[in-house]
């Protein structure tokens, strides 16, 4: 294959290449077939799409939910670094610092299955080798029985110092969701000061980002909200939003859920987002409410890579949406698992 390396050549055959692959996602016409199908009937149909290398090789090996898990796992992981290998420059180094957030999901999936005494095997279904942290070193995470052995090991990780920082929480308090959000506070930190960097399409990125972190920060003033709101959410926010961090905690004060509603009502020029901040009038379930809340993330996401064909946007919505994909085909097959009715189950899907 020639190398494309000059002028607009990289962002015009990189764009076209995950044009193609976006094509390849699944409808949610399958979806909607999926949910009247049972747990083999599921494995067979994925096993006649992009997933058939991975369904072929472990069929041998695993069956059932374990053969589903795992053949979605090695699939994500794969094309993420697929899609990584067909970047340069500067979108290279965007794509690279926006895969790391796998590095994070998978710490924290090691460490707390090892907390729990699940095993190893158990554990593997779900790690996902798309970031920095390659399958390699995972695996020699996997191999300790200790958190503390595994956090010693991941010294030498970027993220080590929050790590090293937060950890004694975790184990005073047995929970990681303090830790866990200090480390994507930092991981968002660190990517916008990749994107203000300098580098050609920064503006572009940071835009994304701003987008994803605002995302982020309205599905957890309406979680906190369900589930008890501290008297200031400031440590509980991301920062670099389009929402600053002083009007994410005068949002997090107000009353009640209607108040938060119409605050965020006059806030937003986003009619998708008015619209569906209607429909939480009605006492949504909050994974309903995370779920809308991300589809519009992707819409706005489709309507930038439109808009910005020749940057990172097409990278990073095809990016998304393939995680998505694998996401709700998990739901369905746990779903399936646990006996629940295909409408139930469509209503923890992101489609």
């Amino acid at each position: 294959m020639t190398e494309v390396t000059s002028g607009p050549a990289p962002y015009i055959y990189t764009s076209t290449r995950l044009r193609v692959r976006k094509a390849k996602l699944l409808p949610k016409e399958d979806y909607l077939r999926m949910q009247n199908m049972s747990l083999p009937e599921i494995a067979r149909f994925i096993g006649e799409s992009e997933y058939k290398p991975e369904i072929d090789e472990l069929g041998g090996v695993f069956h059932g939910i374990d053969l589903i898990e795992i053949a979605l796992s090695w699939n994500l992981a794969k094309e993420n670094q697929s899609v990584l290998g067909i970047t340069q420059g500067s979108l290279m180094q965007f794509t690279a610092n926006y895969l790391r957030s796998w590095d994070i999901g998978n710490v924290l999936i090691i460490l707390r299955g090892k907390q729990q005494g699940f095993s190893v095997n158990k554990i593997k279904e779900v790690v996902i080798p798309a970031g920095e942290l390659d399958k390699i070193f995972l695996d020699r995470l996997l191999a300790e029985e200790s958190p503390d052995r595994i956090v010693e090991l991941l010294k030498g990780w970027r993220l080590y110092p929050v790590l090293e920082q937060e950890y004694g929480r975790v184990i005073e308090s047995g929970s990681f969701a303090r830790l866990e959000n200090e480390l994507y506070k930092k991981y968002y930190v660190d990517l916008i000061a990749v994107a203000r960097g300098g580098i050609k399409g920064g503006r572009e990125f940071l835009q994304y980002l701003q987008l994803e972190i605002d995302t982020r920060n309205f599905q957890s003033l309406f979680r906190l909200r369900a589930g008890g709101m501290p008297e200031d959410v400031r440590e509980l926010m991301i920062p670099g939003g389009d929402f600053s961090l002083d009007e994410l905690a005068r949002l997090g004060a107000v009353d009640s859920n209607d108040e938060l509603i119409d605050a965020l009502k006059k806030r937003t020029h986003l009619q998708s987002l008015i619209d569906a901040l209607e429909t939480f009038r009605e006492g949504l379930p909050i994974h309903e409410i995370e779920n809308v809340l991300t589809r519009i993330k992707l819409e706005q996401m489709d309507r930038m890579s439109k808009r910005y064909p020749f940057s990172v946007a097409p990278i990073l919505v095809y990016l998304e949406k393939k995680k998505y994909e694998v996401f709700n085909l998990r739901a369905l097959a746990r779903g399936k698992e646990s006996n629940l009715s295909g409408e139930r189950i469509m209503e923890y899907l992101v489609i």
